[in-house]
């Protein structure tokens, strides 16, 4: 236990100084440079270690609100390190890094109590898995979205700030809002899919909301590509979509959890 909790910080801190990395390269106007990167491979490889540690800890994955939180973090960690090896979102880190830290933070200060899924076999695997990738695409996407309607406000009013002026192009980063989404989708088409063949129940009490969140975040994210295909759908229009599809993702990944463990304590 002491091990974990000694990993857990120490990628806290790593997290911290990437994130810190990545700001102070933007605010000073200079060159990316590869240590916050490193830095944040390590805190990532941390984070791991420390998740691994904890499921052994607790004879399996327990999936509690700030754990499943801490454990989509890391994902998305993931997902951002491997897209910027060969796509400009490695300045993303400056707002992906400090909340993964804040998450894994708050997982060692209020620890799940171990409820793990009793039947943990590959169909609910896959379920899972997915549905996590899916998060953390659409979580990455949504990010963007953010960063894409200031730094289009901004370059609108002629007034760029430093930290705009040190994003990709507007052009590069529409395109790369619009394959984050369109990828984050095909995981969210698989995990849907999966629980509807594999989970006996899925409009089950506890779930029956998550599932109709999840197929209405679907229809967004689906409408928002085709509109960007057949209309060209661009700017204000696909951020505001595009949010309003995260959110539904987020009230249905975190909304029941957050309700019955945090405010209602019933798990």
């Amino acid at each position: 236990m002491y091990l974990s909790t000694a990993i857990g910080i120490l990628s806290i801190l790593t997290y911290a100084l990437a994130g810190a990395g990545i700001a102070r390269e933007i605010l000073a106007a200079q060159r990316q440079s590869s240590l916050p990167l490193k830095l944040a491979w390590a805190a990532a490889g941390l984070h791991s270690a420390y998740t691994f540690l904890n499921i052994h800890e607790q004879n399996g994955f327990s999936f509690g609100f700030f754990n499943t939180a801490s454990l989509t973090a890391l994902v998305v960690v993931w997902l951002l390190l491997f897209a910027a090896l060969d796509k400009p979102v490695a300045k993303l880190g400056v707002l992906v890094f400090p909340v993964a830290a804040l998450l894994l933070a708050a997982n060692l200060a209020y620890p799940s109590k171990p409820h793990p899924l009793a039947h943990h076999d590959w169909q609910l695997t896959a379920h899972i898995l997915t549905s996590i990738l899916a998060f953390g695409l659409l979580n990455i996407a949504a990010v963007q979205a953010i960063l894409l309607a200031i730094q289009e406000q901004q370059l609108r009013h002629h007034h760029p700030k430093q930290f705009m002026l040190a994003l990709p192009p507007l052009q590069a980063m529409e395109a790369l809002l619009f394959q984050m989404i369109a990828t984050g989708l095909g995981f969210l088409t698989i995990s849907l899919l999966t629980g509807f063949l594999f989970i006996d129940d899925l409009f089950a009490q506890h779930l029956a909301h998550k599932t109709v969140l999840s197929i209405l975040a679907w229809l967004i994210f689906s409408a928002l590509l085709f509109g960007r295909l057949r209309y060209g759908w661009r700017g204000q229009s696909a951020v505001q979509w595009t949010l309003i599809g995260f959110t539904s993702l987020l009230l249905a990944y975190f909304g029941s959890k957050l309700v019955l463990e945090l405010i209602l304590k019933k798990i």
